[in-house]
């Protein structure tokens, strides 16, 4: 018996970003009630932990909130476009204020657990019970930096890409910016803007074009069906789950980034991956001809791909010269004084860490990551939206949310409605 001291609800969702609120709209449409705890308030990473000048690298008709598209229901004008924050920020504000959900903001959700047929949830306002929670929160709870950072001379100046909003927060000098996952080469563009020195620290991450033979490049894998193949149907699911985001950038109406034009054009410093640092001293693996060579091998096939459905479809699109290097490095340096090179600050963009501490269930992998069937856990009740390759490509983007809230909203349904005959018999 549940106590009826302790308010109840039919579902708890925690998180009040795009993945919970859309996934409180579809099971409104079911009427299925939910509350929506929020730790800051809706949308918080949207309007709070992006720099001034971030947009959008998708175009802005993927963006497709349940009953909600860009251009069709929102009414947006540029669906070719990248939406700056402040216009995503109002589009998903618009959102919420035509679904209007049970969101309770700036309330911490500190513990949650099963409990008999349901499960309790702790807050930092008190105690609820619930029947099913979904988890929305993200996988972007701890920004990441490595132990040898704590080992870098007080004089030089650190900060991570979430803390990070425009280059007049960082003193005159150069910047070390280590990453160039998609926020690392964005920012790295922010500084070469501003005209200060950069230093890039090359990471492992693929990138892709942006516009090829007439079309950006996502409409091309769009259409080709790309973004509909599911995790399950992957070739390659490890690689698919592991690998960092291709870079390019939607500034000035998109564009795609080549390390090696930057170093020509922007006169970037590249490096290999950050090993370690002391003092003024910063270490790097001999791997930024590989990094590179790897990076532009990722490119290539996207190309190939599209080359491949053009073909198919007997589709007639401009031809494209061929891929060139513009550039390539003639040693791999290895280690560099920062203070010698007029290298004042460090800059981290490695990305986060999911921090799941907080639920007790046994739904987790060796290394902390959520076990489930497109969102659906061996925990009855208990179900994760919102995280990248969830079920499909677009899962953890706007792509993919209306898709992926619908089929968790028809399954929340189903383990209720399976749940009322044993309660009754009870």
């Amino acid at each position: 018996m549940k106590d009826t001291q302790t308010p109840h609800v039919p579902v708890a969702i925690v998180g009040g970003g795009q993945a919970g609120l859309s996934t409180a709209y579809c099971l409104r449409q079911k009427g299925i009630d939910s509350i929506v705890f929020e730790r800051h308030e809706k949308f918080h990473s949207w309007r709070n932990n992006r720099w001034d000048s971030f947009c959008l690298v998708t175009p802005n008709w993927q963006c497709r909130l349940p009953d909600f598209h860009y251009g069709r229901d929102y009414g947006g004008t540029d669906p070719d476009g990248f939406m700056l924050k402040d216009e995503i920020t109002a589009y998903v504000d618009a959102f919420a204020e035509k679904t209007r959900p049970d969101l309770l903001e700036h309330v911490d959700v500190t513990r949650v657990t099963p409990d008999g047929d349901g499960f309790t949830v702790e807050t930092s306002i008190g105690t609820w019970t619930c029947d099913q929670v979904v988890i929305a929160t993200g996988g972007y709870d701890t920004p990441i930096e490595p132990s040898y950072a704590a080992k870098l001379s007080p004089d030089i100046f650190q900060m991570h890409s979430v803390d990070y909003r425009n280059v007049g927060q960082f003193p005159e000098g150069g910047v070390l910016i280590v990453g160039t996952g998609q926020s690392g080469v964005q920012l790295m563009e922010d500084f070469t803007r501003a005209g200060r020195d950069v230093h890039l620290a090359v990471g492992p991450a693929p990138r892709s074009p942006r516009r090829y033979r007439g079309r950006d490049a996502t409409d091309w894998l769009h259409d080709a069906g790309h973004y509909e193949i599911t995790i399950a149907e992957h070739p390659d699911p490890v690689k698919a789950l592991t690998q960092t985001n291709h870079y390019m950038s939607g500034r000035d109406g998109g564009k795609e980034i080549d390390l090696r034009r930057a170093c020509v054009e922007d006169s970037v410093e590249l490096y290999g991956s950050l090993a370690d640092m002391d003092g003024t001293t910063a270490r790097f693996l001999p791997d930024l001809r590989q990094n590179l060579d790897d990076a532009d091998r990722s490119y290539l096939g996207i190309r190939r791909q599209i080359d491949a459905f053009i073909a198919q479809q007997g589709i007639d699109a401009p031809e494209e010269p061929p891929f060139a290097k513009v550039w390539e490095p003639a040693e791999e340096r290895t280690e560099v004084d920062l203070a010698a090179a007029g290298i004042t600050s460090v800059l981290w963009a490695i990305g986060f860490r999911p921090d799941y501490s907080w639920i007790d269930a046994d739904v987790f992998d060796a290394r902390g990551k959520p076990v489930f069937d497109r969102g659906v856990t061996a925990q009855p009740g208990l179900h994760f939206i919102g995280l990248g390759w969830l079920n499909t490509w677009g899962s953890g983007r706007f792509l993919g949310i209306e898709e992926d809230s619908r089929y968790l909203a028809d399954r929340i349904a189903e383990q209720l409605a399976a749940a009322v005959p044993q309660a009754c018999h009870a």
